[in-house]
């Protein structure tokens, strides 16, 4: 009997152990499937950086980090990619040397002269070929954006107090809009019906309505506003005041400022996240004494959520389509800040042409 009992209990553990043995292969198996799990692809696709200092466009291909830097004969102030990614417009003036009317960049309200600037529109796939236009616009160009159905482009001139109004298709000026002095940063809201156009010395922000090609309001909004930004839902516009060093916060449907956040020295460049949360401002500081940092916002609390360390001279900003990162163009360091949006850390810096002040971001999937 108890060396029948033996063997049973002896079978037992054997059968016990064996299942031990399994479930642990098991559970190192998953481990190993786990960590063997590829990372997924973040915001793949092209940032463009419109390096006025150098008279170039630069391309970096996000995925692989590697950069083709194309000649102008222009000194690009900002770039824009059309929203089907066909298109890439560059503005600024006609290229006067070595380094264009670089002055533009830090200065945002001084320089100037009589000659009318370009814009350039190029094919996205042949960057390496003479642009497919170059249209005369106004004095002293400093920025571009182009409607979502990529029929009209919109330009502001510094030096005459407008906004041109460009038909893409016939490459050509069919009408010029009055705005408040000096426009500078623009923004389409995202419904498409206005131009926010930010007014440095007018210490302003023009609300043009597109179908009616007019000024309609003119919002008061601090010293010296350089950019805007909407909102996904297009409830609020952010306003960088470069000479506050604050943000100003309008109410889009009651067309009035509605507070300010304070941020970083000489906010220039201002772009929100696609899902609404955060707006990042970019702080250039001053041409004597450059800033190195990016103000989070949280839309939430309109507070800073978080500031982060990035190149100096930050000046442009753009995020990615699927809001994985932030882009942010250096203009003294010559490089663009690569962030990761879900910590607001910098993942890396890359080298690009000299001067970069205006960036746009192009999905591979356009």
């Amino acid at each position: 009997m108890s060396t029948r009992l033996e063997k049973a209990t002896m079978k037992t553990l054997k059968m016990k152990a064996a299942t031990g043995l399994l479930l642990g292969a098991a559970f190192l198996l998953g481990a190993a499937v786990l960590q063997a799990a590829p990372a997924p692809k973040a915001s793949a696709g092209f940032v463009y950086t419109a390096n006025e200092k150098g008279n170039s466009i630069s391309a970096i291909d996000v995925a692989t980090g590697q950069v083709k830097t194309t000649a102008v004969r222009i000194a690009p102030h900002n770039v824009q990619a059309s929203r089907d990614g066909r298109l890439l417009l560059a503005v600024g003036p006609v290229a006067a040397g070595g380094g264009g009317h670089a002055a533009h960049g830090a200065s945002h309200g001084h320089g100037g002269g009589d000659e009318r600037g370009r814009l350039l529109i190029f094919d996205t796939k042949t960057m390496t070929a003479k642009p497919a236009a170059g249209i005369a616009v106004g004095r002293h160009p400093a920025h571009v954006v182009i409607d979502r159905q990529g029929r009209r482009a919109y330009v502001t001139n510094a030096e005459d107090n407008t906004v041109s109004v460009v038909d893409v298709a016939r490459r050509k000026v069919v009408a010029s809009i009055k705005t408040g002095a000096y426009p500078h940063g623009l923004r389409i809201s995202p419904n498409g019906r206005e131009l926010y156009v930010a007014n440095v010395q007018g210490n302003s922000v023009s609300v043009i309505s597109v179908g009616r090609g007019r000024e309609e309001k003119r919002i008061a909004v601090g010293k010296a506003p350089v950019q805007v930004g909407f909102t996904p839902d297009g409830r609020r516009a952010y306003v960088s005041l470069r000479d506050e060093n604050r943000v100003a916060v309008v109410d889009t449907a009651q067309r009035k400022k509605v507070g300010t956040v304070t941020v970083g020295r000489n906010p220039i460049q201002v772009f929100a996240t696609p899902n609404g949360r955060f707006v990042y401002v970019a702080n250039q500081g001053s041409e004597a004494n450059p800033a190195n940092t990016v103000s989070v916002i949280s839309t939430a609390t309109n507070r800073v959520a978080a500031t982060t360390v990035t190149g100096q001279g930050a000046h442009g900003v753009v995020v990615s389509d699927d809001g994985q990162r932030a882009f942010i163009a250096n203009i003294v360091d010559n490089t663009v800040s690569v962030m990761d949006t879900a910590t607001h850390k910098v993942l890396r810096n890359i080298k690009v042409g000299k001067g970069p002040n205006g960036i746009t971001f192009r999905s591979a999937a356009r």
